[in-house]
């Protein structure tokens, strides 16, 4: 057999009479170890920057699908801890800030339901005693109110007999101060105020949607709607309520004309709209303002700690973008691995020379671990920045304020290195595992 045939890694005969290191020998009468091979790091990256590139549009294509992956992750990553960021936001000027008041309840009967207690706490004036609290920005009443039997809501006087019933808008009165506290808006004409609340004058504000079911969408002619038999000149259309939405289905009326002419008794309920950060202190301050002899007959709830929707919510968006972006990267990295076996197939002259020179497996090893990681990382590095850029972006486009964590790009970065360098071990070890006869003979 040819001394080519053997392995560079493996001991070779010396012919007779020859010199070899392992002749030489020390003071001591050892012989000497033959010194191991050995690549520089320097050496090592400029090899490997010289072969991956050498084809430099396969390179960017093949380093395209770990881009696309980081990207994900990390637009991923930053998007949602902005959106997040954006639902506290919200979330604050809205059910952070709110204070829902309503009399008391006890359980009523065998079956554990509720009853409110004798004597309604909340007077004609609960919404003047609260707004004079230290932290309320406004507060009204609202109260639903019920018809009596066989009576209906209709805008035409007569009603076909023939005609599908339908069903009438739930009716409410409330106190002038509503669209404020619920940050309502009209469509057109206006809210009724105080003097019509006073005079308990038969007028009514729709909702939009109440509106239409009533077939009333301009109020030029000054259109009426019956209430029983009582008429009610319409003057306003609700168009939106950020903390009360059933109102757009509703029909509301002055509260004093529901204590006058439709039996309402006493508020049953007050919305109160607070500073951000004073619902829970407002809260537990409204029970003594309305019934400071006995508190307990009134329950003031401020609105719900936005911390628990957001986290759920954030971590529904990150679990699936993550999916995405997990797929995203190991589609890159079966990219690289393809490539890289192509390079090792493309490239067995060259292994086979380096391995009759002197490299052993372990350089052959580095070399096409190296390019992997080396397009790994590079591939990180600009999908890091595009996933910022992107975030940046997308949270300007919609007037949030970007939040991302600083180690987020740095870990992609890291990321990418490693999907470079798993998609490179098989055809690191396929080049590893080639004899030198056999690769220079494959070649030829």
């Amino acid at each position: 057999m040819s001394n080519l045939d053997a392995s560079a890694d493996e001991p070779v005969e010396p012919e007779a009479g020859a010199t070899t290191l392992t002749s030489l020998t020390t003071r001591g009468g050892r012989p000497k170890r033959p010194k191991r091979s050995s690549i520089a790091a320097i050496d090592l990256i400029d090899e490997a920057l010289s072969s991956a590139f050498a084809r430099p549009g396969r390179a960017v294509l093949t380093a395209l699908g770990t881009v696309l992956g980081i990207v994900t992750l990390v637009a991923t990553a930053g998007l949602s801890r902005t959106a997040g960021q954006q639902i506290v936001d919200r979330f604050d000027e809205l059910a952070a800030s709110t204070v829902d008041v309503q009399p008391a309840t006890v359980p009523g009967g065998m079956d554990g339901t509720k009853t409110v207690v004798v004597g309604n706490p909340m007077g004609w004036d609960a919404a003047q005693r609260v707004n004079r609290l230290a932290g309320v920005d406004g507060a009204a009443t609202l109260s639903d109110l019920e018809l009596p039997e066989g009576e209906t809501i209709s805008a035409v006087p007569v009603i076909d007999p023939s005609a599908a019933p339908s069903v009438a808008p739930p009716l409410m009165a409330a106190s002038p101060d509503l669209l404020a506290a619920v940050r309502g808006r009209l469509s057109s004409g206006r809210f009724f105020d105080s003097g019509h609340d006073r005079r308990a004058d038969q007028v009514a504000v729709l909702g939009a949607d109440a509106a239409t079911k009533l077939g009333i969408t301009r109020l030029e002619a000054s259109p009426a709607i019956l209430i029983g038999d009582d008429p009610y000149s319409v003057i306003g259309i609700i168009s939106g309520a950020q903390r009360r939405r059933e109102l757009l289905d509703a029909i509301v009326v002055p509260e004093g004309t529901a204590k006058a002419r439709l039996g309402l008794e006493a508020p049953s309920s007050l919305i109160a709209e607070t500073d951000v950060g004073a619902a829970g202190q407002v809260a537990n301050q409204i029970p003594l303002a309305l019934s400071p002899n006995d508190p307990d007959l009134v329950t003031a709830t401020a609105g719900w700690e936005p911390s628990d929707v957001r986290r759920g919510v954030s971590e529904d968006v990150s679990a699936l973008f993550l999916v995405l972006g997990g797929v995203a990267l190991l589609v890159g990295m079966l990219g690289i691995a393809n490539v890289t076996l192509v390079s090792v197939l493309e490239r067995t002259g060259e292994i086979g020379l380096r391995r009759a020179l002197g490299a052993g497996r372990r350089h052959i090893a580095a070399q096409f671990l190296t390019e992997s990681a080396l397009l790994g990382t590079l591939a990180g590095m600009v999908g890091s920045a595009t996933g910022v850029v992107l975030t940046v972006v997308v949270a300007a486009n919609r007037g949030w304020t970007p939040v991302l964590d600083p180690w987020l790009p740095l870990v992609a970065v890291l990321l990418g290195a490693a999907a470079g360098l798993l998609a490179g071990a098989y055809p690191a070890w396929r080049a590893a595992r080639l004899e030198p006869v056999d690769a220079l003979r494959s070649a030829t």
